[in-house]
């Protein structure tokens, strides 16, 4: 075996991209520390590759006296005469000893495990070497198995991790299946998978398009934002250096079929590609589509966008459960407040604005009270209580409260700035549905699938609007 191992260390270094000299160090390390657990922990034990016999050699350091008092540490001078016919008291006598083969069971199993430990601390760091300038790029590999809801990915030399948080909701893999994943860390040292991956980061959605369209591998074409709810829908914003080259045309490809590849690796997450636009106007008509957008009134300084949309408009500009105008705003990174042209309107009416300048009447109750016919704070002084409790949302006591206050600040002209016309996000109830006439969404992080609350309707204001009609 030990006339083999010369063969075994070459053999090893190749196959794993190990550093012969480190594979060597680990042997010598494993051996003596055998050594010692057989022959003495206090002996001065050295061991050394012989690269040429292609063997190791145990030797063994004592001090010559004339009366040894510790076998260990010291030899007799008549003892160490046999070896060395020069040697002399207190020189330090080194001796060859046993083969590795006679220390036994349990030096070797001990040797084995240090040899292990080694060998694994050796591979991570072949690892890290082999990955580290690769984080960021999309890597290919098979299932292997399933740990706790995450996903061991094996990709030929070792094994990442995709967990559970970074996997497509709803969407399965099985064992054998082949998958691709953005390579998101590398981690230097790790008792777990050195390389972490993900496929609901929006870098993966990018590099997926990078790698389908060669315009942007050529440069001309350029991803300059990306925002997803992975699974379910996600928005690109493209632009081009070449006036003649379209770059959401370059996206989508000949019927469809760049952007079908992409869909098709995300198992059916909906892409939007939008044109990218210096003008966050002019950018946000393309953020919104499939939606048309009558007007955009920009605040920078806020950087919060006021968009009005047709009424007929609205639920596709707000998208399923909030999805669409929630999208857009992190592309944008700016805060869009959507509104219908009737909302919008209403916010001009002066009459309407008396009404929403009441404590507690906020967009939604004053609709309510203007589908009412309840069109200024003049009107509703004359009204009784009677007549507000019709509406689900005010009892006896707060319409009580509302006519003292109606007839205490009767209609006038009221001034409202641009901010007072726009309800704040951290000020309104945010919740959407077809029927309500506006949204607010924030540049906020989050990824996964809608929160319920997000998509409650307005049943008051349904009511409302049907007796209007």
């Amino acid at each position: 075996m030990l006339s083999d191992l010369k063969r075994i260390i070459d053999q090893i270094s190749r196959d794993r991209g190990f550093d012969k000299a480190l594979l060597i160090e680990a042997i010598e390390e494993a051996v003596q520390s055998a050594a010692r657990k057989k022959l003495g922990s206090r002996r001065d034990i050295e061991v050394r590759y012989n690269e040429e016999h292609g063997e190791v050699e145990i030797f063994q350091f004592r001090v010559v006296v004339e009366e040894p008092l510790d076998e260990q540490t010291e030899v007799a001078l008549s003892e160490a005469i046999k070896l060395d016919q020069d040697v002399r008291l207190g020189d330090e006598l080194g001796e060859k000893m046993v083969n590795i083969t006679d220390l036994g069971r349990i030096a070797a199993q001990s040797a084995k495990q240090v040899i292990i430990h080694k060998m694994k601390d050796a591979e991570r760091e072949v690892i890290y070497d082999m990955f580290k300038d690769r984080v960021g790029e999309v890597v290919s590999g098979i299932v292997q198995r399933f740990e706790r809801g995450n996903m061991i990915v094996n990709l030929g030399r070792t094994d990442a991790i995709l967990p559970k948080d970074q996997q497509i909701p709803k969407r399965s893999f099985k064992q054998g299946d082949r998958i691709r994943a953005y390579l998101k860390e590398v981690r230097q040292t790790s008792r777990d998978s050195q390389l972490i991956l993900s496929r609901t980061s929006d870098e993966f959605l990018e590099k997926l398009f990078h790698m389908e369209v060669p315009e942007m591998s050529e440069g001309i074409v350029r991803v300059m934002a990306v925002s997803r709810e992975p699974g379910f829908r996600a928005k690109i914003a493209v632009s081009s250096s070449e006036s003649d080259v379209d770059p959401v045309g370059a996206c989508v490809g000949m019927k469809g079929s760049r952007v079908q590849n992409v869909v098709q690796e995300l198992q059916g997450e909906r892409i939007d590609i939008v044109t990218w636009s210096p003008d966050p106007a002019k950018y946000v008509y393309n953020a919104l589509s499939p939606a048309h957008v009558s007007m955009v009134r920009v605040d920078e300084d806020a950087k919060s966008l006021l968009v009005v949309v047709p009424n007929d408009q609205l639920s596709l500009a707000i998208g399923r459960q909030g999805q669409n105008v929630r999208l857009a705003s992190r592309l944008l990174g700016w805060r869009i407040d959507v509104k219908s042209e009737q909302r919008y309107a209403n916010l001009e009416n002066k009459g309407y604005l008396s009404l929403l300048a009441m404590n507690g009447v906020d967009e939604a109750l004053a609709d309510q009270l203007f589908a009412k016919g309840i069109s200024s704070t003049l009107v509703l002084a004359e009204k009784d209580v009677d007549d507000l409790t019709i509406i689900r949302a005010i009892d006896d006591e707060f319409a009580q409260v509302l006519i003292e206050e109606a007839k205490a600040n009767p209609f006038e002209e009221v001034a409202v700035s641009d901010d007072e016309t726009v309800v704040s996000a951290e000020g309104a109830d945010n919740s959407v549905s077809d029927q309500d006439e506006t949204a607010t969404a924030d540049p906020v992080d989050g990824q996964g699938e809608p929160e319920k609350d997000e998509v409650e309707a307005d049943k008051d204001l349904t009511e409302a609007a049907g007796e209007k009609e």
